[in-house]
């Protein structure tokens, strides 16, 4: 067992804690979520606020420092020091639960000098969890209700035996645009018969991970906190998520905390993005 697994408890109850809130506000339907825009115009909701707040009671049990997108004042001098620390998006995929179409998740990271080494995002909606841990692999549980053990009785081992023909894409319900088009139109050249999945949020991610997808092309804006819990899973399963026409895996904990573009694909799985 890794020195990053003994995190991985409290993590995943703090995935579920907030999961659980979230979906009390979700499943209200009078609910108007209290919907405030940010200073770059995306939405924050009551779920976003409460969910981070719930988390945070949650990590600081572990003395290390926590960015959060719903926290993000500390500085880059303060955080530049930070050799272990918690990533967290406690609503990813705010649009989706605004929209109501379930495609929302929980995702907490744990960061070492850049690079991350636990990931675990949670699914309100159908109650699945998806972890991974450096050198101990990546997991996947359905039907988790409670904060205790019951994730560690029911995992599946990921990647999953999944078989299909031809390509599967994944791209963002949200944020398609002209280049991600052309991606897909380049890999309709190859003779394969290529197959579109729209999603919100790090389902994304998960879909490689799984093995439904064969690869997610992300050109647009992501942040750090996006995509940090699903490349540790992608990472436990032996893959990457490189910068996008490079060789270059996505690093955190920048002083600009935008990630560029990038690519999440099969290791089988070969095209670039020039």
């Amino acid at each position: 067992m890794t020195a990053y697994n003994t995190y991985l408890p409290i993590a995943i109850q703090a995935a579920i804690s907030a999961g659980k809130i979230i979906l009390e506000i979700y499943n209200n339907k009078n609910d108007d979520f209290e919907i405030k825009l940010k200073a770059d115009r995306s939405p924050l909701t009551k779920a976003d606020r409460l969910a981070h707040k719930d988390i945070i009671s949650y990590l600081k049990k572990t003395s290390l420092p926590v960015l959060s997108e719903e926290g993000t004042s500390i500085s880059y001098e303060e955080r530049k020091k930070w050799k272990l620390f918690w990533l967290v998006d406690p609503l990813d995929g705010t649009k989706e639960f605004i929209n109501r179409n379930g495609e929302f998740t929980v995702n907490i990271a744990l960061i070492s000098e850049g690079v991350p080494v636990l990931g675990v995002i949670y699914i309100p909606v159908s109650q699945t969890l998806y972890w991974g841990v450096e050198g101990e692999g990546a997991f996947k549980a359905m039907n988790i209700t409670i904060d205790k053990k019951q994730w560690a009785e029911q995992k599946i081992p990921l990647p999953l035996p999944e078989k299909h023909d031809g390509i599967v894409v994944v791209a963002s319900r949200s944020h398609s645009n002209r280049e991600t088009e052309e991606y897909i139109d380049k890999l309709s050249t190859q003779d394969k018969p290529v197959q579109l999945i729209m999603a919100g949020s790090s389902l994304k991610i998960t879909l490689v991970a799984e093995g439904k997808a064969d690869v997610y092309p992300r050109f647009a804006p992501t942040m750090e906190w996006d995509t940090a819990a699903g490349h540790a899973i992608i990472r436990s399963v032996g893959l990457e998520i490189y910068q996008a026409g490079t060789n270059q895996p996505l690093i955190y904990n920048k002083e600009n905390l935008l990630n560029p573009w990038f690519i999440v694909q099969k290791e089988s799985f070969e095209i670039e993005h020039k």
